[in-house]
Parts: structure tokens; C-alpha cells; sequence
């Protein structure tokens, strides 16, 4: 991948609308033999999607060989909604709830493009990284404030229910 933003960057001037991925199509491998998107396959269309959030705001395969930084995933929490299958078109829509000085915390949907259906979300957590020692370290100025101002917009969006969901089971009263 190019650090060319294969997304319009606006969203990252601060744009009060969640970031928008390039729209991206379901591959027929990718499809288990329940004949929908195999699990697996969800986080790479969300890690694509984080791909483009990362080139709007500075990041990239050219800031990594420039820098010898990158992002890591630390932490994701994904919930599977409703199908999709080979040929879908789709779209991550990105929510950043959160940035500081060494991380940022996203909140995204995967949408079906030509019916509008939420197919999946993501939160996830995600680190910069030194990658000669492997150590979290700040984010270049130029980069903190371009999240900051994405993480501000964003604050005016309305807020899933599904931000900060545990996994547990209910206890049955039978």
C-alpha cells in the first residue's frame, strides 16, 4: 500500500463525521463453507480501514521506512451483526473516540454498501511503535494533532451502545 489516502483526508482536518474508508469488496476465497465472510476476514477488512484512518492523518509504509515507527493493534473487540457474502461491497466507518500522547481507541462498523446494513463493528486499540526496540513512543507532533483534532470532531458523534461491551453470559433464571 502507497501513503497515498485512498479516502477523501477531510475527516482528518476535523470534520465532525466519522472517517470513511475506501469502499472494499468481499473476495470469494474469503468465504467459509457457511457461504458468508469467514471471521477471520472481518479483521482484515477493518485493519484496511485502519490502514486509510493511518494514511489521512501521517502514517504509512513511507512514514514507517522514514521513521522506523509504526502502529500495532494492542487490543480488538469485534461483533459479528448480520452477514455478508463474496462480491459485497463495503465500508468501514470509523469513530476515533481517543487519543493521547502514544495511543489511539476506535470504534468501527463495517456497512454493506448497497443495502446500509451494519455487518460487523470493531474497537480497537492502537499503539505507536519504535520498531527497533519495540517500544511505545509518542506520536510525531505533526500526527498527535491531527488525531486530536479528528478525536475532538468525533466527540459530537453520537456514541454506539456497543463502545466498552464486555463478552459474558447471562445467568438463565430456570
Amino acid at each position: 500500500m502507497t501513503d497515498t489516502p485512498a479516502v477523501d483526508t477531510a475527516e482528518a482536518d476535523g470534520c465532525a463525521q466519522p472517517f470513511r474508508s475506501r469502499i472494499m469488496t468481499v473476495e470469494d476465497e474469503w468465504t467459509d463453507y457457511n457461504g458468508h465472510l469467514n471471521m477471520a476476514y472481518y479483521n482484515v477488512l477493518f485493519d484496511r480501514a485502519i490502514d486509510d484512518l493511518h494514511l489521512a492523518v501521517g502514517l504509512g509504509e513511507a512514514y514507517r521506512a522514514r521513521t522506523n515507527a509504526s502502529t500495532f493493534t494492542a487490543e480488538a473487540h469485534i461483533v459479528y451483526l448480520r452477514e455478508i457474502h463474496a462480491g459485497d461491497e463495503v465500508q468501514v466507518t470509523c469513530h476515533l473516540l481517543g487519543a493521547d500522547a502514544k495511543r489511539h481507541h476506535t470504534f468501527m462498523e463495517l456497512i454493506h454498501v448497497g443495502e446500509g446494513f451494519v455487518s460487523a463493528n470493531s474497537e480497537q486499540m492502537h499503539l505507536h511503535v519504535e520498531l527497533a526496540g519495540k517500544r511505545v513512543v509518542p506520536w510525531p507532533e505533526d500526527v498527535r494533532r491531527r488525531l486530536e483534532t479528528m478525536s475532538r470532531a468525533h466527540e459530537a458523534l453520537p456514541r454506539s451502545d456497543d463502545i466498552g461491551r464486555v463478552i459474558g453470559m447471562r445467568r438463565s433464571r430456570g
